[in-house]
């Protein structure tokens, strides 16, 4: 289920719900009410952070299923923001099969936008992993970007995510 999210909301550091240990990064998880909001890729040396409440827990949960298995299909109730084309093409991202991946201009072409306008809504995405937006790549087959970042930590986690879903 999707909420989308119309008021934007301040960050602090210290409102993350769970802070889970993966091994390319420790995930931050904020919840809202009765939603997860955001999944932040923090950096390896953050000291994890049990849930605080149930629906952390069952995102940790979740989240630790698809690190086991990358096939889990998650099924989490979903608070977004977004621009209307953004939310377009993060349903579009959700229907990508694990295993597999398309090219940020095929999906251009399927909603009848621009391959960068797809990468941007692809860096907007706050919830990573759960809204695969790792399996989109360059035409070319190259990894393209992720995060909002062309190499680096970013491009590592990218390439960690596609090679658990192949394995």
């Amino acid at each position: 289920m999707t909420k989308p999210k119309t008021n934007p909301r301040e960050k602090s550091a210290d409102a993350y719900q769970a802070k889970l240990v993966a091994p390319f990064a420790v995930l931050g998880i904020r919840i809202e009410e009765d939603w997860l909001t955001d999944i932040e890729y923090l950096p390896l040396e953050t000291p994890p952070l049990e849930p605080q409440t149930l629906l952390a827990k069952e995102v940790c949960n979740q989240l630790q299923a698809y690190l086991t298995d990358s096939g889990f299909v998650f099924d989490l109730s979903l608070h977004i923001g977004g621009t209307i084309h953004q939310r377009r093409v993060w349903s579009a991202i959700q229907d990508i099969p694990s295993g597999t991946t398309r090219s940020y201009a095929d999906i251009a072409t399927q909603l009848h936008s621009a391959p960068r306008a797809v990468g941007q809504a692809c860096g907007a995405n706050r919830l990573p992993i759960v809204i695969p937006c790792h399996r989109v790549i360059a035409k070319n087959g190259g990894l393209g970007g992720f995060m909002n970042a062309s190499d680096g930590i970013p491009l590592t986690i990218k390439r960690w995510l596609l090679h658990h879903e192949r394995d």
